[in-house]
């Protein structure tokens, strides 16, 4: 374990989620620490000079123009954090609040939010124990940040509300000031600005989108290993994956893709078995899995630059600048989470499109125009289903992906009185990519159940890398010998593909 320091401008993706799942320790670095101090002197200036400042002492979004006595701030920001904490439906996993926490934590750590750095030492210290807020997952739009997960996750801050504590792998519930207690931490009440710096941010939204970017990585790769294995399984050509066709079309994914698929079918002894069958072409489901698969690997390089940058930028409103004394404090934007939620409507979209082939691949697998093999690859014809409802399962999948890729972003509510006038839904739609990817790694469970089964039967060896693959889906799933229940089987190596053991396998 070791002390990652939060410093607002290094941040990864990985290194996050370190910390929130326990295996690291965070701390404030001093070059954070100093920036804050120098933007919290600003906005204890302005109190003192009695400027009226929006976010410091005045009401918020409609009621901007109401100005607050220097008596009451303390107060405004606790009625803040309570009247906004009220999110409903199903909790947040702990981890992934722990996960939000880590996030706003680098946010304010950029020193631009005039919040104090005790406050961010408290945050980090709660992620460290494994104290997390309890948190309804709904009731972010996506702008003005997200709002009311934020604001339950302060409440804790303030020794309100209850928080799941991490004991060994069980969550235990205590009232948050317990909790804190516990672990030698006090509550802190909040002050001018910091209630406000704390909720409106892109905290949730960034947390659900790296989660299914680290999802999604794994399961590309996962499509092209699936890809290999199905293609043998049908002793399928291999040309469409020669590098010159790719070279002249040269995007960079669909090359990859290639590439990858390529290097699972090298030393194919089933490819010269059928050197001279009289199969022109194979269907698009494999004839043109680069370009299919090669746009999802791109999407993936983007998103995961756009929120790298993400995680790394203070997403509240106002922002307080201070250099050598000169204060400015600017209202803008940066709590829209527009970006997250166009990327997270085409990583759904790109999750159905992975799915929707590789069930095309399952469907050939099973039938015997295509894989020369029993239907449904059952021993008994007749008496046996074999693997027929394992399609039927990975289409049930992809019915849930396709109501999944409709859009949210273009679900937009104006709400405060007209002031909040266009929101993004980020928070919505990257919480339903996560669940995109969960489906997906179904649906390429089954089709590795049903590749390796066809080559069990095929007398050739597979390319090197699929063979690696098959010996893989083994430890897992067991040869087809009749019918049985599948469902544990396909779902745990549903999980595996999730956990990336594929990847772990190439290294």
């Amino acid at each position: 374990m070791a002390d990652i320091e939060i410093d607002g401008q290094s941040l990864t993706i990985e290194a996050a989620i370190s910390i929130a799942n326990g295996s690291n320790t965070a701390i404030l670095s001093n070059s954070a620490r100093r920036r804050m101090e120098e933007s919290r002197k600003g906005v204890e200036k302005i109190i003192q000079s009695g400027e009226i400042v929006y976010g410091i002492n005045t009401g918020f979004g409609a009621m901007s123009s109401v100005r607050i006595s220097e008596d009451d701030l303390e107060q405004l920001q606790t009625n803040l954090i309570k009247s906004h904490a009220c999110g409903v439906g199903d909790l947040m996993d702990p981890q992934h609040v722990l996960l939000m926490m880590v996030f706003r934590a680098n946010s304010l750590a950029k020193g631009v939010s005039g919040i104090r750095p005790e406050i961010i030492d408290l945050l980090l210290n709660m992620v460290n124990n494994g104290i997390a807020p309890i948190i309804p997952r709904i009731g972010s739009l996506g702008a003005s940040g997200d709002l009311a997960p934020l604001s339950h996750m302060s409440l804790a801050i303030i020794g309100e509300g209850n928080s799941m504590v991490r004991k060994g792998s069980e969550w235990v519930t205590l009232p948050s000031l317990e909790a804190l207690h516990n672990v030698g931490l006090e509550p802190t009440p909040l002050a001018a600005k910091e209630g406000l710096s704390l909720i409106n941010g892109t905290s949730q939204m960034c947390t659900y989108l790296a989660l299914t970017i680290m999802n999604l990585e794994k399961l590309v790769f996962a499509a092209d290993a699936s890809a290999a294995t199905s293609l043998e399984g049908i002793k399928g050509s291999h040309s469409p994956f020669d590098k010159r066709i790719h070279d002249n079309r040269p995007q960079i994914g669909q090359s990859i893709s290639a590439a990858r698929i390529s290097a699972f079918l090298k030393d194919s002894e089933i490819k010269i078995s059928h050197t001279n069958c009289d199969r022109v072409q194979d269907a698009y489901c494999f004839r043109c899995v680069p370009q299919v698969h090669g746009p999802v690997i791109d999407l993936l390089t983007e998103t995961r630059r756009m929120l790298n940058i993400e995680i790394n930028s203070a997403t509240d409103n106002p922002l307080v600048f201070a250099n050598e004394g000169e204060i400015d404090v600017i209202s803008g934007g940066n709590f829209h989470g527009q970006n997250l939620a166009l990327a997270s409507d085409s990583i759904a979209i790109a999750c159905h499109e992975l799915a929707s082939i590789s069930e095309r691949r399952i469907n050939q697998l099973l039938d015997p125009q295509w894989s020369g093999q029993i239907p449904f690859l059952a021993k008994n014809e007749g008496l046996e289903s074999g693997y027929m409802i394992i399609q039927y399962v990975a289409a049930a999948c992809i019915a849930e992906l396709h109501l999944l890729a409709n859009s949210v972003t273009t679900s937009n509510i104006p709400v405060s009185m007209g002031k909040e006038d266009h929101v993004s839904m980020g928070a919505t739609g990257a919480f339903r990519s996560l669940q995109s990817t969960a489906l997906l790694s179904q649906v390429l469970a089954n089709e590795f159940i049903c590749a390796t089964e066809a080559l069990d039967r095929i007398p050739h060896s597979p390319g090197k890398g699929v063979a690696e693959i098959v010996q893989w889906v083994r430890e897992y799933v067991n040869q087809y010998d009749g019918d049985k229940v599948m469902s544990e089987e396909c779902t745990f190596l549903s999980n595996k593909l999730l956990e990336g053991g594929l990847q772990e396998l190439f290294g």
